[in-house]
């Protein structure tokens, strides 16, 4: 049997020593972010993708592992357990053949066959499944015996039948055909729930779905699953019978008499009553997993992509929660993101008090000295922000419409009300809103990452890996941008690379009490921060204006020694480098390749001193909406708008364009192209241009096209 890392080598299509390296990594705690960064010379530079790939399959393997050591503990239990089939069990490659293999095995709950061998009529059924001509009357009379409750040669043939389909629906090799044919041409077909047409209309669609599994794109099955848990829609999966039927029949039946019709028989109920509920709930399973996996995946994307969304930087920031009745909650946060005023103003109707609070505003600008205006762009978004522009500010001051989603979720969270136990939800939710203009990260980490909405099906989908997933993206997401160690979260510091939450709780602990940190090895004091936690944790950390330039930067404090070699050798400090481009021209990288450092590690640092600490995001753009358009009803079909992508899912993209309801560019209107996936083309929060195709204002639907726009 190959070793778990010739299999992952040979499917990924990686080195065994690329795979070998990563597994050890892995098993000392490593984790993905530090091994992509920071061990390249022994992974071969693999980037996290790879490296998370490695990770997944070595779980599944280690699983399928424990599950074969049991499966074999049993059957040897059972004193059945032979040379050949401990083989089979041993090579087999996947959970289903390992179950295949042990169904004959597995303790059983009292079933037709088992009441039939308990009436003695296996030997029967034995010499029915030879196929071998024989008088089966005659046989049969032999098995009849009242007390057993065998009261007649049918009963007897029937209670054989029943032992028969049940050999057939146990043999490994007719379910692996079976669920292969299930596979690759099972039928998913959908139908109404009888009274149910009105309740279930949003599920219309599928009230007559007939089509081959195989060819239906992730987010269908999804929606039809979700009509049928619903309880809306009746669902099956099943190839044509007689294909099924055909096959089975080449697998157990061996001749072409009267007893052959009699195992063709049973093998017709095996079919009808064991093999295909059994196979159809398997392979319900197979594409429900491989839908949640691209429904994830989409999910994750989209948050990785909102996350690293442009910042605006440390500015002083006015946020307003709009609203209408119960008016605009407007706070102002300084540079760093802390508040500093609040109040209400009630610029809408009912109250209609504009000059009030155009008075407020403009004061709160003036005496905050106030960079940018932060507007969420939910309910009275746009009136608000029309109000805003209405405004002559006497200094240079932006306003931006922000993305609220999941807002309310933060304003009534635990994490919420630890930092702000003295205000409300309307103050905390305004505050939420600034700081992802500042910030997007920051802030949306204290989130959970399913509230942001940028999902697809996220409810529908496995939990757990949707969990797993998520998590594992905001990490991903947090150390490659890096997080500053004076003013990080508890929240931020958690995503960070070996911390996690007690470690974060230490962190802030040691910054209360002891002050800002002024060098990475001051981590070392703090509770419970060992030597492996350092080692993963303090190349993403950073310490602005530290007295070692190199804490502000992404260099890992084990390489420290070569950028002080590479200073001593130009014959200048470590921060004359850093200011010189001319000085590290001159650099040699391979003279300071090392056994432990290799040329990748070498051109990383190289690459860091030229801007040192750099943020990989995109620098902020502005974005305005078109100010003749505020509602769905402004909308004219043919009118071309502004708009910014909100969501991205497989069968298309959601636009704003500021009407409160986001508009569907379908996948075929994305581009003038064919395009398989609207992901090639678009991400998140990019800026593009749409053209209205339908507006269908009762149920707030908007169809959009990005063709020749």
């Amino acid at each position: 049997m190959k070793s778990f890392t010739d299999i992952i080598s040979i499917e990924l299509g990686l080195k065994v020593t690329q795979v070998a390296n990563t597994i050890k990594l892995l098993g000392e705690g490593a984790t993905v972010p530090f091994i992509s960064r920071y061990r390249k010379e022994m992974t071969g530079s693999l980037d996290e993708v790879q490296i998370m790939s490695i990770k997944t399959r070595l779980h599944q393997l280690t699983e399928l592992e424990k599950r074969r050591t049991v499966v074999l503990e049993s059957i040897e239990e059972q004193g059945k357990l032979t040379p050949e089939l401990e083989s089979k069990i041993r090579n087999a490659s996947t959970m289903p053949e390992v179950e295949d293999l042990y169904l004959p095995y597995r303790p059983k709950r009292k079933t037709r066959a088992t009441v039939a061998v308990a009436k003695g009529l296996e030997p029967l059924a034995k010499r029915i499944f030879m196929q071998q001509p024989f008088d089966l009357m005659v046989a049969a009379r032999h098995f009849v015996n009242e007390e057993k409750g065998v009261a007649s040669e049918e009963e007897a043939i029937a209670g054989a039948r029943d032992i028969i389909a049940e050999w057939i629906s146990e043999d490994a090799r007719v379910r692996a055909d079976l669920r292969s044919l299930f596979v690759r041409e099972g039928i998913v077909s959908s139908k109404v729930v009888k009274g149910k047409e009105a309740d279930g209309a949003k599920f219309e669609n599928y009230f007559a779905l007939a089509e081959p599994l195989a060819k239906s794109p992730s987010h269908r099955i999804l929606a039809v699953f979700r009509g049928e848990n619903e309880g809306f829609l009746r669902v099956s999966i099943e190839p044509e019978s007689e294909k099924a039927l055909t096959l089975i029949e080449r697998r157990v039946v061996n001749s072409q008499n009267d007893i052959a019709n009699e195992v063709i028989t049973a093998l017709e109920d095996s079919y009808k009553r064991l093999l295909q509920p059994s196979i159809e709930t398997e392979t319900r399973k197979f594409y429900k997993e491989k839908a949640d996996k691209e429904a994830i995946n989409v999910f994750a994307d989209n948050v990785r992509q909102l996350l690293l969304s442009s910042p605006l930087g440390q500015k002083t920031v006015l946020a307003i929660d709009p609203g209408f009745r119960t008016g605009c909650k407007v706070v102002v946060l300084d540079p760093l993101g802390s508040l500093m005023h609040n109040e209400t103003i009630y610029p809408h109707p009912p109250e209609n008090k504009v000059k009030e609070a155009l008075n407020k505003i403009d004061h709160l600008v003036e005496a905050y000295k106030v960079d940018a205006i932060a507007i969420g762009n939910g309910t009275a978004g746009r009136e608000t922000e029309a109000f805003i522009k209405r405004i002559q500010f006497s200094r240079p001051v932006i306003a931006i419409a922000v993305n609220e989603s999941g807002a309310s979720i933060y304003s009534a969270s635990d994490v919420a009300r630890e930092e702000f136990p003295d205000y409300d939800v309307t103050v905390r939710g305004a505050v939420s809103i600034g700081r992802r203009l500042m910030d997007p990260l920051a802030e949306l980490v204290k989130i959970d990452a399913k509230s942001i909405g940028v999902g697809q099906y996220q409810h529908d989908v496995d939990q757990n890996m949707l969990k797993e997933k998520l998590d594992d993206t905001v990490m991903s997401a947090v150390n490659s941008v890096g997080v500053e160690l004076n003013t990080a979260s508890k929240q931020l510091l958690t995503y960070v690379s070996g911390i996690g939450p007690v470690m974060a709780q230490n962190i802030i602990d040691y910054r209360k009490e002891k002050g800002a940190f002024t060098a990475r090895k001051e981590l070392l004091k703090v509770k419970r921060f060992g030597d492996k936690a350092f080692e993963q944790a303090a190349g993403f950390l950073r310490i602005k204006d530290a007295k070692n330039p190199l804490d502000s930067s992404a260099v890992h404090p084990e390489s420290y020694h070569i950028v002080e070699k590479m200073a001593k050798d130009s014959n200048c400090t470590v921060a004359d480098l850093i200011q010189n481009k001319e000085l590290r021209a001159q650099i040699v990288p391979q003279k300071y390749i090392s056994e432990q450092f290799g040329l990748p590690t070498i051109n990383d640092i190289l690459k860091e001193l030229e801007k040192p600490g750099r943020d990989p995001r995109q620098k902020f753009e502005m974005f305005e909406f078109d100010q003749n358009v505020h509602s769905i009803d402004d909308l004219i079909v043919g009118m071309v708008l502004p708009g910014i992508v909100t969501n991205i899912t497989k069968f298309g993209a959601f636009v704003d364009i500021g009407v409160h309801q986001d508009g569907l560019v379908h996948i075929s209107q994305i581009a003038d192209r064919y395009i398989a996936d609207p992901s090639e083309v678009l991400k998140l929060n990019q800026k593009v241009q749409v053209r209205v195709l339908e507006v269908d204002k009762p149920r707030k639907r908007i169809n959009l096209s990005m063709k020749s726009v």
